[in-house]
This record gives structure tokens, C-alpha cells and sequence, in this order.
């Protein structure tokens, strides 16, 4: 169980809760996200042209989702953000500086959660359960990294890891062990999540009381000056 079964248990969470939620996710805005599957099908992607396929859809799934959710108080959750696109591209030799500049618009989540796997190896057990088989693009066999998927796949699932546990540092990644059992990663979550939710309505009950001593009384109640959005990535 991986990035899309705890969105969706965390949502149910938020929700029984009395919050508003938006989840979303890579290749799901309706500019690019069909064209990023079906260019994807052919093997013939470029690399350079693949990034902006992703960059295209965030960019579309930011101001057209994410930004009205945010501004109507929706929490929004992200089945990856922007760093799954940034380490990819960086494991393909793309430039750091230029991958960073066009998601220089990205908002700062107020929390990033890095469900990480203890080995590739596990990565393995989890497709063949599944029972879809190797994915070209996530065995990085545009790379040229090994003779067979199985090879391929360790070597390219190694260098991403490797990118997100350097990540980590640079973003401040909230890590939780994904090798547990759902019911133990998703009580993680929950608990982070409150902890964040708590501290939003802290500061923006101490904003109101420092409004309500600075500005007439007859002036309206101002709302939540901080949108609210979390991130899970999963490698």
C-alpha cells in the first residue's frame, strides 16, 4: 500500500473531521495529463520534453485546482508535488537550476511527508503484488541502466532514493518508515496532520486578537492570512 491509499484514508480522516479537502496529484490536469500517458506509451519521450509535460501539468493543476481550493479553505493533499518531477529529471542528468526555475511559481507546502521504503527490494514485492509488472518509465529504462526490467529498476528506484534522502535535508521532508503496516503509517499521518491543523487555528486566532486590538471594532474579521497544503511523496 503506497501514496494513493493513504491520500485517501487521510481525506476520509479530514473529512469525518468537518474539514474541506482537495486531493490531486501527477498527470491528472485535464491540459496535460492525458497527453503525459499517452506520450509516455511509445518508450520515445524525450527527457527534456517530459519535464515540461510535468511542469505543464502542476502549473495547470496549481492555478486551476489548488490556488481556488486554498483561497476557499480547503486543505489540499498532493500525491507528490513538485520534488518527485525535480529528482526525476535529476537522475536523468537534467540541470538542477533549470528543473528548479520552472517550478519557481510552486507554493511552499506547509508539510512534505516522505513515506520512505527501507530498499528497492520492497519496491519490487509491491509491483509484482500488484500484478501490473515493471513500468517502463519508473525502471528507468530510457536510462539504459541494466539488461532486463528487474536490473533496470533497482538501479534507477537506488538513484531516486538516493536523490529524496538528500531532498530531505534541503526541504525539510517529514520522513515515516512506509515498510510498517498501513494502520501504522496512516496514525502517523493523522497525528502530523493535527498538529499542523492545531497550529494554524493558534496563529490564526492570535492574528484575529492582534487585529481585534489594532483596528476598529466596526471593522469585519479578517480571514486566514496562510493557505494550508500537504504533500505525500513516496520511494
Amino acid at each position: 500500500m503506497g501514496r494513493s491509499t493513504h491520500i485517501a484514508l487521510l481525506r476520509t480522516w479530514l473529512e469525518s473531521r468537518g474539514h474541506a479537502v482537495l486531493d490531486t496529484g501527477m498527470t491528472r490536469s485535464i491540459l496535460a495529463g492525458r497527453g503525459i500517458k499517452e506520450a509516455k506509451t511509445g518508450h520515445t519521450l524525450g527527457r527534456l520534453t517530459m519535464q515540461l509535460f510535468y511542469a505543464t501539468d502542476f502549473i495547470d493543476r496549481l492555478e486551476n485546482k489548488m490556488l481556488p481550493a486554498l483561497r476557499s479553505g480547503f486543505i489540499v493533499l498532493t500525491d507528490r508535488y513538485i520534488y518527485s518531477a525535480m529528482a526525476r529529471a535529476e537522475v536523468r542528468g537534467i540541470d538542477s537550476n533549470w528543473v528548479r526555475s520552472i517550478y519557481g511559481m510552486a507554493l511552499v507546502p506547509d508539510a512534505i511527508f516522505y513515506l520512505r521504503v527501507n530498499s528497492p527490494q520492497q519496491l519490487v514485492e509491491r509491483v509484482l503484488a500488484s500484478g501490473k509488472g515493471f513500468d517502463y518509465w519508473e525502471s528507468g529504462m530510457d536510462l539504459h541502466l541494466g539488461e532486463d526490467f528487474y536490473d533496470s529498476f533497482i538501479e534507477y528506484q537506488t538513484r531516486m532514493l538516493n536523490v529524496f534522502d538528500r531532498m530531505t535535508t534541503e526541504y525539510g521532508f517529514h520522513v515515516l518508515n512506509a515498510s510498517r503496516s498501513v494502520r501504522s503509517v496512516a496514525a502517523d499521518l493523522r497525528r502530523a496532520v493535527l498538529k499542523l491543523i492545531d497550529q494554524s487555528f493558534a496563529e490564526d486566532e492570535s492574528r484575529t486578537q492582534a487585529a481585534s486590538r489594532s483596528e476598529p471594532a466596526a471593522t469585519s474579521p479578517r480571514g486566514p492570512d496562510k493557505t494550508r497544503t500537504q504533500e505525500v511523496a513516496e520511494r
